[in-house]
């Protein structure tokens, strides 16, 4: 008599709950990756923000116009690239049309600008996202650049905060 090789019906239930075990414990891992790219995104809008308010306000330093406030009689303003940016003591104003926005060479097609007026704030959020003011902040998923009117000139460089914890 031949004895027949292969699994027994016990062998393969233990094989299954052990697999299964595992993919409950590593999923999380897996799942939690697009968080940490849409972090990993915002960031890099951050470092792209900070450097091209450093540009700016060295072009506005060679204009002299790094101490004139966004509300003198005449806009204080540099060219970038053919694109005139309006200054707030040197910095682009948190605008998406002549300020940082025009700044930034953000993918259209997964990241978007949206202004606050009310606070002197721009925000870039993930496309599809709300761009009601209120639901950006309580989603804390977004980059917010904010002008700063206290101070002295001196004092007067943008905020840029990177709120990830919503991704």
């Amino acid at each position: 008599m031949k004895k027949q090789g292969g699994f027994t019906l016990i062998e393969l239930v233990v094989v299954i709950v052990i697999l299964g075990i595992l993919a409950v414990t590593a999923a999380p891992k897996f799942l939690d990756m697009q968080g940490e790219a849409r972090k990993g995104v915002l960031n890099g809008v951050k470092g792209a923000m900070q450097g091209s308010a450093g540009m700016i306000y060295a072009k506005s330093a060679i204009n002299g116009e790094e101490g004139v406030a966004a509300d003198a009689t005449t806009t204080p303003s540099v060219s970038a690239d053919g694109t005139t940016i309006n200054t707030h003591y040197g910095y682009p104003v948190p605008k998406n049309t002549n300020g940082i926005g025009d700044t930034l060479d953000l993918d259209a097609d997964n990241l978007q600008l949206v202004e606050d007026s009310d606070n002197d704030t721009l925000y870039v959020i993930f496309s599809g996202a709300s761009t009601d003011i209120t639901a950006i902040t309580a989603a804390n998923c977004h980059v917010s650049y904010k002008m700063v009117d206290s101070g002295t000139s001196a004092d007067k460089e943008p905020t840029i905060v990177v709120n990830a914890d919503g991704c």
